[in-house]
């Protein structure tokens, strides 16, 4: 469904291939939006396109991944493909991405900021209405741990 997706919005996008440009592009889409630096972590880029017109963004990495947001404690799943309807503050019909709550995944469709003064960066699953809401800070690029 969502290579369809990404198809239809394919003409008049931005598309970017190559892990270091993908990285880049991913980052900057994120601060022109007004989204802190590390809310997407993904890693082995293989493409990144944003319909400006429509608002349609995908992010396509080789392989799945999950990330654990140290602040908060949280585990998160992307898929291959991170699909996203963008505005300011906010993402819509959001795909790709799940939250682990207690011992289930939960599909997350919506990320938004209501209030940038409050600091406050909240994430909702549409079809449940369950919405959880945690600090910006916690999302901001983590640097990477020497091993």
């Amino acid at each position: 469904m969502s290579a369809q997706l990404v198809a239809t919005h394919r003409e008049g996008a931005e598309v970017y291939t190559g892990e270091d440009l993908c990285r880049q592009k991913s980052i900057e889409l994120l601060e022109e939006l007004h989204f802190p630096k590390g809310l997407l972590p993904l890693d082995d880029f293989v493409e990144v396109g944003y319909n400006r017109g429509t608002g349609f963004v995908w992010l396509t990495q080789k392989k799945s991944k999950e990330h654990t947001f140290k602040k908060i404690g949280k585990k998160v799943s992307y898929a291959t493909e991170v699909t996203a309807f963008v505005e300011d503050r906010r993402m819509k019909k959001l795909t790709g991405v799940k939250s682990k709550e207690l011992l289930i995944w939960v599909a997350i469709s919506d990320i938004y900021i209501d209030d940038p003064s409050s600091g406050k960066i909240s994430f909702a699953n549409a079809t449940t209405g369950i919405a959880r809401t945690f600090p910006v800070s916690a999302f901001e690029l983590e640097v990477a741990e020497k091993k």
